[in-house]
């Protein structure tokens, strides 16, 4: 018998499933939970109480000291977002609040105030100390938005947290990232299957079932948060160079990994690529995969 939570956390509706039936199953998916609004005080970019929230009050002025697991995320997510060939970038918060889309709120701002805010979005003005474990905005007017990255490294802490207390089996759902722990006694093939989404269906019809065992699965796509104005489409994946909704015929794209925030980093950096060019860079990444459903709804998949 499996113990099942599910919670909104991160933006999202997040399912927990442990499926070995240990002694302190129920114990272990309340701690599960717990230890995710923890994930969430600490890497929100939304949430005055978050301790993200501290550097980027404190931009420009001083350095904040972070808890560990913060200043690895940020440090990851700035070497990825250093690649001048890749779309990734965590010190795209102010351009992320100017659209802010996915929020009532939204709106298509204007030229001039896209060029005003595309220089305070430079990774290079990312200041990391790690002997003290501070993160320092140079510019006031700089932000750290860690969404692209944090629901993947949760879930990877998470994984790591439910495999040392003797979880064997289970399923991470954080909303767009799947992570398996094992396979799945219950199937004939041992593995965990995990339907991905059809873009122009609502959610739970899949164009695609996924096989899976000890894996992660993390989908980037157009279709949840975006913004119809003026007749004209605009979605929430932004290329950080022209502080524009990217210019893609995907209308998702899919990474398989062994780890989650590895996922989410390649969904980021490749989501905009022509298919070439993401088959190129996966081929040259182990232990991953990606399926890119287009607009016209084709789908590839890349081994």
């Amino acid at each position: 018998m499996s113990v099942n939570r599910q919670v909104h956390l991160m933006g999202t509706i997040i399912k927990i499933s442990l499926a070995n039936a240990l002694p302190n199953d129920d114990q272990l998916a309340e701690q599960a939970v717990e230890k995710l609004r923890q994930y969430e005080q600490i890497f929100s970019a939304n949430d005055d109480r978050a301790d993200l929230m501290r550097v980027n009050q404190q931009a420009g002025i001083a350095p904040v000291i972070v808890k560990p697991e913060l200043f690895n995320l940020i440090k990851l997510g700035q070497q990825a977002s250093l690649n001048p060939d890749g779309y990734l970038n965590i010190a795209i918060g102010p351009l992320v609040k100017l659209w802010h889309i996915g929020f009532n709120d939204a709106h298509v701002p204007t030229d001039d105030q896209i060029q005003k805010v595309l220089p305070l979005t430079d990774p290079h003005q990312i200041v990391l100390n790690e002997a003290e474990q501070s993160v320092f905005l140079k510019h006031s007017g700089m932000e750290i938005d860690l969404g692209a990255v944090a629901k993947g490294y949760s879930a990877d802490l998470l994984k790591n947290f439910l495999t040392r207390a003797g979880v064997t089996s289970g399923v991470l759902n954080l909303g767009g990232n799947v992570v398996v722990i094992g396979g799945n006694r219950l199937h004939a093939d041992g593995q965990w299957h995990v339907g991905l989404q059809d873009p122009k269906q609502a959610l739970g019809h899949y164009v695609k079932i996924i096989p899976l065992r000890d894996q992660s699965i993390v989908t980037s796509g157009i279709y949840e948060r975006n913004l119809t104005s003026k007749g004209h489409f605009y979605h929430h994946i932004f290329n950080p160079h022209t502080g524009y909704p990217i210019e893609t015929n995907l209308a998702s794209l899919s990474i398989i990994s062994p780890r989650s925030v590895d996922g989410e980093i390649w969904t980021s950096q490749l989501f905009g690529k022509s298919w070439e060019q993401i088959v190129m860079t996966v081929h040259g990444l182990p232990q991953m995969r990606a399926i890119g459903i287009f607009q016209n709804g084709e789908v590839r998949t890349c081994e």
